[in-house]
């Protein structure tokens, strides 16, 4: 289920706010808390007006500072110094922040007031892949051919596919009613759009003309008269230079006169066409160059039974008229009668109950990079657990400690001589407030900890001598920490062997319940999805049982970090089309996995033998294997060996300019994880909050 969608505009005035509208307006009848977001907002002058429409409207009563996440002037500023991701991790900031309030957020992109249209859909772009919002685009085709419109709405959806954002479809606004249904036939045409949800919307006219109140913000008029009545809307505008009998002839319902303050004989003849009964009433008017008429016509304006909106603005008549011909007419929340009918508009042309299972049930929302480290954190900090760090006189696990203890990731305990440690952190200039240094040689925790693994050990021919020596190793002494519940997990790894690491959790932690064998993932961070790669690191040649262990281990690993797990254990053919040992272990692994996944009550998508293209590549699963749930959609990789996996994910990582966080370590009954030597500060901070939420995961907490 999606939680979440990114409305964005294919370029100026597309009619961004009335689909909006639309769409909060569907959601409200299905999800109680619906918030609206808007990542980067004009100014910070004056309220959003996208912002004050939708939360009066549906009155939302979100503080207005949770619902934006920066200014353009902020955003353009950090982009200069050339931090244009401090941006991005800001909106994710806020967006958080106000989606643990909704159980749906519909985000507002910007509205191409300030850049050039390209540079602007490009921040949309990667600002709605990085909030894992599903897109919805919205065009156009106001003063376009149908040949215009279809090809700016497929160039469109190609560069948001090659962004890689997860796109559900677009709208276009401001069709000709005869080209409408031709627009949508030709782009349902084109086989990369078929699958997309596409409608259009016919122009309305009625629906771009400005109120009176709007001419008179743009204009910054002065309203001399009929201040209740400045809601009536401006159909059309004349100029009021011609004689009489021909300026009546040009007025109608709703028309607006720009005209000279002292052409008294004008503003008379206005005011008998509006007392009239047999003429329609205009919508006001605009007196110019700042001259306003003598008192007895003033007087008459003020008294007049059918009085009408006056303004006054010290231009002349023609660079007025050539600016209120320019307004760009906004929806006012005020305004109910525009808005119903935009909603009844937008009811009429979109098939509303598709819309809702697109939004609602059908789309599963994706997990960039950038949200899942946020995400990742936030979780860690939600309770925070104890983590010891043996390498404790390592200068990149000291710098790596002070970031933690900083952000309130975790609570941290360092091993090593104490005295050496607080050198150290002076010479580096670190703070490492409230941090536990432990000296394993020295520690009183020492002659427990000896007699627990002598007792664990002795039966494979350990003496109470050689548990005393072999328990002021750190990685022994962190990993009796853990078991004795004087730390919730371990990291290790950034100057120890990845067997230094695994070796002491397997003799003093083992394995859970029910679970034979220790493996590990790594999570994959691409451009645009974090996907779950396992068994890269431990496990040379399982078995089919153990395979099939290993994937139902990698999906609660993936579901324990947010990831939707669908599994697909890989293999070099997909479904019934080989043979081979090779392939046979993988699909009685599959077999095995299934079983025990409903034997546990777990909803889990399975699917092998599979190859990697038909797992990850819709097309190609197209052709490969149609009917499967997986195919095309997989999330969790499960390699058939350590050399098909470890390779792989190399591959991937150098290939793709990926980052791999891991190795993680799954199946023991304490979270312990090992770095890579070559590990930096980033890598560190990650991999223990990752700890930590697997700490969580373990006692029940997420």
């Amino acid at each position: 289920m999606s939680d979440s969608l990114y409305i964005t505009g294919a370029e100026a005035r597309s009619g961004k706010s009335a689909i909006a509208l639309g769409v909060m307006e569907l959601l409200h009848r299905k999800i109680s808390r619906v918030g609206f977001f808007r990542p980067i907002i004009s100014g910070l002058q004056e309220r959003d007006s996208n912002i004050h429409l939708i939360a009066t409207h549906f009155g939302i009563e979100t503080p207005y500072e949770m619902m934006y996440g920066c200014s353009a002037k902020e955003a353009s500023d950090l982009a200069a110094e050339g931090m244009p991701m401090k941006v991005i991790e800001g909106i994710i900031k806020k967006y958080n922040e106000l989606k643990e309030t909704c159980d749906f957020v519909v985000c507002d992109g910007t509205n191409y007031a300030t850049t050039t249209a390209t540079f602007e859909f490009d921040i949309n772009a990667e600002i709605s892949k990085n909030l894992s919002c599903p897109v919805l685009l919205v065009a156009s085709g106001h003063g376009k051919s149908t040949h215009e419109t279809v090809r700016s709405v497929e160039v469109a959806l190609e560069s948001l596919e090659d962004k890689k954002c997860q796109t559900l479809g677009a709208i276009i606004n401001r069709t000709q009613p005869d080209q409408t249904e031709e627009i949508v036939r030709r782009l349902k045409a084109n086989p990369q759009v078929e699958s997309l949800f596409i409608y259009a919307i016919p122009e309305t006219p009625s629906l771009g003309r400005p109120t009176v109140a709007e001419v008179a913000k743009a204009l910054n008029a002065e309203v001399l008269f009929g201040e209740s009545r400045l809601s009536q809307h401006v159909s059309s505008f004349t100029i009021g230079a011609m004689q009489i009998q021909n300026l009546l002839q040009r007025i109608t319902r709703g028309t607006l006169v720009v005209t000279a303050g002292d052409r008294t004989d004008v503003i008379v003849a206005c005011l008998a066409a509006g007392a009239a009964t047999t003429r329609q009433s205009i919508a006001g008017m605009v007196l110019t160059g700042g001259l306003r008429p003598d008192e007895t016509i003033m007087n008459l304006l003020a008294n007049s039974y059918r009085t009408f909106p006056v303004l006054s603005v010290p231009e002349d008549t023609f660079p007025v008229a050539t600016r209120v011909n320019r307004i760009h007419t906004k929806i006012s929340p005020d305004d109910d009668r525009k808005i119903t009918q935009l909603q009844a508009l937008f009811e009429s042309s979109v098939d509303i109950a598709k819309l809702e299972r697109e939004l609602i049930t059908t789309r599963a929302a994706i997990v960039t990079p950038k949200m899942f480290e946020y995400n990742l954190i936030q979780r860690a900090k939600k309770e925070k657990k104890h983590i010891v760090l043996p390498e404790g006189d390592e200068e990149r696990i000291l710098r790596a400690s002070e970031v933690l203890l900083q952000r309130e990731v975790a609570d941290i305990t360092l091993l090593g001589n104490e005295s050496l440690i607080n050198q150290k952190i002076t010479s580096l200039g670190l703070r490492l407030p409230n941090v536990q240094i432990i000296d394993p040689e020295t520690s009183p925790l020492l002659e427990s900890y000896a007699k627990t693994y002598y007792e664990l050990r002795k039966h494979k021919g350990i003496t109470e001598e050689n548990a005393w020596d072999v328990i002021k190793g750190k990685n022994f002494f962190a990993t009796m920490m853990v078991r004795e519940g004087d730390a919730d997990a371990m990291v290790s790894g950034a100057v120890h062997s990845t067997a230094d690491t695994i070796r002491p959790a397997l003799q003093i932690i083992r394995t859970k319940p029910g679970v034979s064998i220790v493996s590990s993932v790594f999570l994959m961070c691409l451009e645009d999805r974090v996907l779950v790669y396992g068994d890269c690191a431990v496990n040379p040649d399982p078995n089919a049982e153990q395979l099939a262990e290993i994937a139902i281990s990698s999906a609660e690993t993936a579901r324990t970090f947010g990831i939707a797990p669908t599994v697909a254990l890989l293999s070099y053919s997909t479904g019934v089309s080989g043979s081979g040992v090779d392939v046979e272990k993988v699909r009685e692994a599959t077999r095995i996995a299934r079983a025990i996944a409903t034997k546990n009550g777990l909803q889990l998508k399975i699917e092998g033998p599979i190859q990697y293209d038909a797992a990850v590549d819709s097309a190609v699963a197209k052709t490969k294997l149609p009917d499967s749930e997986v195919a095309g959609k997989a999330t969790v990789f499960i390699f058939p060996d350590l050399n098909t996996g470890n390779n792989t994910y190399k591959a991937v990582q150098r290939s793709a300019d990926a980052v791999a966080i891991g190795p993680i370590l799954q199946g023991l009954r304490f979270p312990v994880n090992d770095l890579s030597r070559g590990c930096t500060v980033p890598d560190i901070v990650n991999t223990v909050a990752i700890t930590a939420v697997q700490a969580q995961a373990e006692q029940g907490l997420t």
